[in-house]
């Protein structure tokens, strides 16, 4: 029987697809299944990651940019849908558990950042934060490398674009009022639902659907270009939910939309959600949903038809003159808010990022957070 971790999102080491052997000990746990609905928490651990250089660079048509900055490998968001998951396994990782509880750190990831900006070769443009994992995961408060990396950017005037699931972003509000005085910093807020209880379900770690509007209403009220990414829309489990998402960001001050779909159809995915279905409400016709799935998952371009109809019923119901539009093949479906004027830098990200294999090494534990 396989029990939930509190607070975490997968619930088992699964094989890495490098390894020849593998051993899962998260197996041996003293619980009594009949006594306990959840598995305990166990802890984080944070390793040094000493990488050589910190700007990431892409060709990728499926990329709505080129180079980005990760200052941690894993994340401790512990989102079940993560499309980065995987690339923890270029680190000797598992995908699973060891994603969200191993955090390799890059303590110096600002003065890599200062080297590469000074570098002849360095063509100025977007740097995204970040393309794979989250810079403003829990960790990001007390170690605030994600910070110094914009006290670079905001020397240098360099622009950067901003994803991410937590409110803690607003701590940076007084570097990114700096750069956006030189049109050269944008936001987007991530919100998959609106329902607190789906939401702890699927992103244990991550800020409340509540606090992610609040920190909406916040970075507009500064003076910052924000918007929101309704990512990823989970067919069958949140697609319903695009249209009153994009109504509440909007009334909290979002400037420009955007989403992406997954519709992954390897059987792992599909099995992880039915037990999101499940978890999220057991008696609210699970099966029912579960049929919406499959139906939606066997048709991504069906989806993509409905998400963009239900995007532009919302728009017009919060204001008659806004239009839907998609953009280039870098940029697709991108929604404007058309009551406001639309920044200089825009993002919307596609689950078909590539993890660059590891340069770091994993040998010096930082330290390790209470369970």
């Amino acid at each position: 029987m396989t029990l939930l971790i509190h607070g975490r999102g997968a619930s088992a080491n699964p094989a890495n697809r490098f390894e020849k052997l593998h051993v899962d000990l998260t197996d041996v746990v003293d619980v009594d299944p009949a006594e306990e609905e959840e598995r305990p928490r166990g802890a984080t651990r944070y390793f040094r990651d000493r990488s050589k250089t910190i700007i990431t660079r892409n060709n990728s048509p499926d990329v709505g940019f080129e180079t980005s900055v990760n200052p941690y490998r894993g994340c401790e968001h512990g989102c079940i849908y993560c499309y980065a998951r995987p690339t923890h396994e270029y680190l000797g990782f598992s995908a699973g558990l060891d994603f969200e509880s191993k955090i390799m750190v890059k303590t110096d990831a600002p003065e890599l950042l200062r080297a590469e900006l000074e570098s002849r070769h360095w063509q100025p443009q977007v740097i995204v934060m970040s393309g794979v994992t989250d810079p403003y995961q829990p960790v990001e408060k007390q170690l605030r490398i994600t910070r110094g990396c914009l006290e670079v950017l905001a020397k240098f005037r360099n622009p950067v674009a901003i994803i991410t699931k937590n409110r803690l972003v607003t701590r940076d509000v007084d570097l990114l009022q700096e750069l956006a005085k030189f049109d050269a910093a944008a936001v987007n807020i991530s919100i998959t639902s609106l329902d607190p209880k789906l939401q702890r379900v699927l992103e244990p770690r991550t800020s409340s659907p509540e606090a992610r509007l609040e920190a909406v209403k916040q970075l507009r009220a500064a003076g910052i270009p924000v918007g929101v990414m309704v990512a990823p829309i989970i067919p069958g489990l949140t697609d319903h939910e695009a249209p009153k998402i994009l109504e509440a960001c909007a009334q909290a001050g979002a400037q420009f939309a955007g989403y992406t779909i997954a519709h992954d159809r390897r059987r792992d995915f599909c099995r992880t959600n039915r037990l999101a279905l499940r978890s999220w409400s057991p008696s609210r016709g699970h099966r029912r949903a579960e049929a919406a799935f499959d139906s939606f998952v066997s048709s991504s371009a069906r989806t993509a038809d409905f998400v963009l109809e239900t995007a532009r019923c919302a728009l017009s119901a919060e204001a008659p003159s806004a239009s839907l539009r998609t953009g280039s093949a870098r940029r697709p479906y991108l929604a404007d808010f058309a009551s406001v004027t639309r920044p200089k830098i825009d993002v919307v990200v596609s689950p078909k990022l590539r993890g660059p294999r590891s340069t770091s090494s994993r040998d010096h534990q930082l330290f390790q957070t209470a369970p």
